[in-house]
């Protein structure tokens, strides 16, 4: 995208979402703007090409049909057996690919595979969990992962960093290997590679070990302090106002995929909001009021996701206590421990956590938009 293309695509975002929010009801949403296409729900399934770029969430996305601007996907479950023209951008739990991509990839989940019908012209990047890659490469490939497994032709260089690396029987390297991990490399008698290998060395465990140690130890207490602020926070909001924290977790559990694509266009429109402002002498209070709501709204929308988790959990296996005070006190400060084990996870915990803030963010901000009146009969 240009930069003109972005900013009327933010903008046009901005005003779709809002009229998302009126249709929660369908299990996806499609609306274009100009030639841009938004997509989002718990189940997404594209079947209709899609003349400009595209943006989709949901728990699960499927593109079937042809995209021929840049895409950027975002899910638990993505899917994609379409010609995509240009760049590509996903996140997400697994992330399946196997179809053309024109540009560049940009990829980050928990598994992400190129299936053996997948090829790529460009560039890719890849960080995740489990990472296979089958299908050819154009140019050049960079991996960090747990476990990598390269098994196609890559036209350029390789460099990975990850705990197990493999290079299967049909891989073909044209330029050189680089790879870094604590075990040696996995090599098929078959695989080729052009250029030269090269292993890179890891950090030094020597010096670094006490500082890296002392590192982490003030990242675990500071995380934990952080943890028992936002409990206080939550008690205190539950308290004070019971009602609004009921329709943000019921937005959080009923409109998932059009609370992710509501808090992703606010987390990005609102900065944009603020230059905007800045430029004009009259605007720059309202700049910097927006601004301070702007960095009070990023952990509240956090706080928003952990209620609708907590009320969810209640909802589901102990229906009774739902509306009690106490018992929902007590499940959202369980649900901002789970959310905070799962976010230091390695390589998964920040998609967690931005998956979290974007969500409530999302569900909070629906929030300020009124429901339409039901016309008598």
């Amino acid at each position: 995208m240009n930069r003109y293309s972005s900013i009327v695509f933010i903008a046009g975002a901005l005003c779709s979402t809002l009229t998302l929010a009126q249709a929660s009801s369908a299990p996806a949403v499609g609306l274009p703007v100009p030639a841009d296409r938004l997509a989002a729900g718990s189940t997404v399934r594209l079947a209709e090409r899609s003349i400009g770029d595209l943006l989709a969430a949901g728990g699960r996305v499927e593109v079937d049909a042809p995209v021929d601007g840049d895409t950027a996907l975002a899910g638990g479950d993505l899917r994609v057996r379409a010609p995509l023209a240009r760049n590509v951008y996903v996140a997400g739990g697994r992330v399946q690919l196997d179809s053309e991509m024109g540009r560049n990839l940009r990829a980050a989940g928990g598994q992400v595979e190129l299936g053996s019908n997948a090829r790529l012209e460009g560039h890719a990047t890849i960080a995740a969990g489990d990472v296979s890659v089958r299908g050819p490469i154009k140019g050049s490939l960079s991996i960090v992962g747990g476990r990598a497994l390269i098994d196609a032709t890559v036209d350029g260089d390789v460099t990975v960093t990850a705990g197990q690396i493999e290079l299967g029987p049909q891989a073909r390297i044209g330029g050189a290997l680089r790879w870094r991990s604590e075990g040696d490399l996995q090599r098929h008698a078959s695989a080729q590679v052009a250029g030269p290998v090269e292993r890179l060395a890891l950090q030094d465990h020597g010096s670094a070990t006490s500082a890296r140690d002392s590192g982490n130890a003030f990242g675990w207490l500071a995380g934990a302090w952080w943890t028992v602020g936002l409990m206080v926070v939550a008690a205190v909001v539950l308290a004070a106002a019971p009602g609004l924290a009921s329709e943000v977790a019921r937005t959080w559990r009923q409109r998932t995929g059009t609370s992710l694509l509501a808090g992703f266009v606010a987390l990005v429109c609102i900065p944009v909001a603020v230059v905007i402002l800045f430029v004009t002498v009259i605007g720059v209070p309202l700049a910097l009021l927006a601004l301070l709501l702007y960095f009070v709204l990023l952990p509240i929308g956090y706080l928003g996701s952990a209620i609708g988790l907590g009320q969810w959990g209640l909802v589901r296996w102990r229906s009774e206590a739902a509306g009690h005070l106490g018992w929902r006190i007590g499940a959202t400060c369980l649900a901002l421990v789970v959310l905070a084990v799962l976010g230091a996870i390695p390589w998964l915990g920040g998609l967690v956590a931005l998956a979290t803030l974007l969500i409530g963010l999302g569900a909070i901000m629906l929030q300020l938009w009124p429901r339409q009146a039901v016309a008598p009969a």
